[in-house]
């Protein structure tokens, strides 16, 4: 008996420690606070986002269940991109991302938030999000419209897939002077420093050339894109480096 009582004991323990050791998402504990992390969604409201260039408008995003999400069959706002009220510029940015099937959505930095531009992407450089095995051939295009690439620039650095659509994918961004990495499920994806030769040759050689002001800015809005079927976001963090 008193065997069987330690092993009952230890499994209880070990449950418990289980337990403790998950954190309930959007929310940030003392040691993310003392390291200087801000919630950029927090898990009840879609305040502190907007309406891409129409502040005032109402639109699609809802916070649903702990998710900040939008589903093409939702009807009640309308439909479109939105970004942070606030301005970045030298930071890491950690949010988790599940999308369905066939989705294809992403998450923008240095969007110039004004009426004189179209949408997001004609200013900010594109972290894409995609479910990837359910995609027409051909749509990755050698690896720069996969998920965590540098959308429509280079081709990701390390393979790495995302999780089946329908199921939590952990990535980050970090921006400094210019100089952006992106990684998905802990592998780098992308590399690359805003404004240098390279970075003007890949510009130039894809159909974001068109844009004139398109990856100019070190410094402006994050947003995330309402593009194709739904996308859901959680734990979207953020740290002033």
């Amino acid at each position: 008996m008193k065997f069987t009582s330690l092993i009952a004991a230890i499994i209880i323990c070990f449950c418990l420690a289980c337990s403790s050791s998950t954190q309930e998402p959007n929310i940030l504990s003392e040691k993310e606070k003392a390291e200087g992390w801000v919630l950029l969604f927090d898990g009840k409201t879609t305040n502190g986002w907007h309406m891409f260039s129409k502040p005032e408008m109402k639109h699609s995003w809802k916070a649903v269940d702990g998710e900040l999400t939008t589903v093409s069959t939702d009807t009640t706002g309308t439909h479109g991109d939105i970004v942070t009220d606030g301005v970045y510029e030298n930071y890491e940015l950690v949010f988790e991302w599940k999308i369905a099937r066939e989705g294809n959505s992403g998450v923008f930095i240095n969007v110039q938030d004004d009426t004189s531009y179209m949408a997001t992407w004609a200013t900010g450089p594109e972290y894409q999000l995609l479910d990837n095995p359910n995609m027409q051939p051909g749509y990755l295009d050698g690896g720069k419209k996969g998920a965590g690439a540098l959308y429509g620039l280079a081709p990701i650095k390390n393979k790495v897939e995302p999780k089946p659509a329908g199921e939590w994918n952990q990535s980050k961004i970090v921006q400094v002077n210019g100089k952006i990495s992106f990684w998905l499920n802990g592998i780098q994806t992308s590399e690359a420093q805003i404004g240098s030769e390279e970075w003007n040759k890949m510009v130039a050689g894809s159909k974001l050339a068109i844009f004139p002001d398109f990856g100019k800015s070190t410094k402006g809005h994050i947003g995330l894109q309402d593009w194709s079927k739904g996308v859901s976001f959680r734990n979207i963090k953020i740290k002033t480096l």
